[in-house]
């Protein structure tokens, strides 16, 4: 697998330390395992949904968790009683699915409905992060410190 160079990236941008490692861990993820299949759909402006398909999967088969900047699906079938199949089609078989979330996005909730399970995401940015306007003091008097004579 090649490299991608990121130098002119980071000639202009402040705190993507972690994307040429985040990129090149998603590369080699999709290239191994693409079960279970799954969609993202972008749903609103700051909301989006994931569903996955689980045939054969019941809730308490799959753990959902939610991590800073990471969501971890994984589902590992019960102990089933012994089957004998004359043809076995139904993969079922355990997975974990990880994807990796931009700041501030959150799981809002979670549904399964005939073989396909639904996660809501959405991005709050919280109020004190958003952008700003900076007023400039134009002051030409120097300031005094409490308890400090001016000179």
């Amino acid at each position: 697998m090649g490299t991608i160079d990121f130098s002119p990236l980071f000639r202009s941008t402040v705190g993507f330390d972690r994307l040429p490692d985040l990129i090149d861990d998603v590369m080699r993820r999709e290239s191994v395992d693409n079960y279970p299949p799954y969609d993202i759909e972008k749903i609103g402006e700051n909301s989006y949904r994931i569903t996955m398909a689980v045939a054969g999967f019941a809730p308490e088969d799959i753990t959902i968790t939610a991590q800073p900047n990471l969501l971890v699906i994984s589902g590992r079938k019960q102990d089933q009683d012994e089957v004998q199949y004359l043809h076995h089609g139904l993969a079922m078989r355990a997975f974990e699915r990880r994807f990796n979330l931009d700041d501030y996005m959150e799981v809002k909730g979670a549904s399964m409905e005939h073989g396909l399970l639904s996660l809501e995401l959405a991005r709050e940015v919280p109020e004190a992060m958003k952008p700003r306007t900076i007023q400039i003091g134009g002051t030409s008097q120097p300031k005094t410190i409490e308890g400090e004579k001016a000179a």
